[in-house]
């Protein structure tokens, strides 16, 4: 792994769907959305001074949002932040940085 660098895509896993999860409410907060399915498909990681998830999150049949999830490290005790994300996104779209 690259530090910096964002790996490859891998399937979600139950552990990103509960980071997803986590993070739900700063994302329709931000939105002003609300969000009744909220499936983590895919996801990529950035090694930082912590970890930034990117997750695709599959949120109303073919309407998909990419989250960027920062997660401090181990010992920090912060929560996990909602850093960014962009909607209006397809299943096809690749997850890149932002």
């Amino acid at each position: 792994m690259i530090p910096g660098g964002l790996t490859d895509a891998k399937p979600a896993t139950p552990e990103i769907q509960e980071i997803a999860n986590k993070v739900k409410s700063q994302l329709e907060e931000k939105t002003n959305e609300t969000y009744e399915e909220f499936e983590a498909i895919e996801y990529k990681t950035q090694v930082v001074a912590g970890i930034n998830y990117y997750i695709k999150v599959q949120v109303d049949g073919n309407h998909y949002v990419h989250i960027k999830v920062f997660q401090s490290l181990p010992g920090q005790n912060q929560d996990l932040v909602l850093s960014g994300y962009q909607t209006d996104k397809s299943k096809e779209d690749e997850l890149t940085g932002f």
